[in-house]
């Protein structure tokens, strides 16, 4: 499977180490499946940094996850609500997992989580709210041994 990841830079050796702050999914490295979804992010980083490179890195996914432990966030949005807020809390729970596999919280689902987060809505309102949104994915290694396992560097893109 052909995963992407939105940088300014080339990523050809992925680390789970330079993951820098909590994410949906804990600290990893994370790659899609939407290379629409990883331009978007290398240019906003671009300009977050005042970067002029925007790269969008291309890998080859091994699917054989025989040996890992998996967290795949299918439909069940509620599940994830909640497992989205306890990492962005800090909370280590991902750490228990080798791969986790759902929905990205993008600027707009961002938004929607954090109104759930501060208690300004209810879960019911927020999965609502969130349903309405086009779906991208994402997928965080969480640990180096995954990455070395089952991603292999095929190239970039300047975007």
């Amino acid at each position: 499977m052909i995963v992407y990841h939105g940088s300014t830079e080339v990523v050809e050796m992925p680390n789970v180490k330079h993951s820098y702050r909590l994410l949906d999914f804990g600290m990893g490295f994370y790659v899609t499946t939407v290379r629409e979804q990883a331009e978007r992010w290398a240019r906003r980083k671009a300009d977050i940094l005042g970067k002029d490179n925007a790269i969008v890195n291309i890998y080859q996914m091994n699917d054989d996850t025989n040996g890992f432990l998996v967290k795949t966030f299918d439909e069940d949005l509620i599940e994830w609500i909640d497992f989205v807020c306890k990492c962005r809390d800090g909370e280590k729970d991902y750490l228990k997992y080798d791969l986790i596999h759902g929905k990205v919280a993008n600027d707009k689902v961002f938004r929607v989580v954090d109104m759930y987060h501060t208690g300004i809505w209810d879960k019911e309102r927020a999965l609502k709210e969130i349903k309405v949104y086009p779906s991208y994915d994402q997928i965080a290694f969480i640990n180096q041994r995954a990455v070395d396992r089952l991603l292999k560097f095929e190239s970039f893109e300047g975007v």
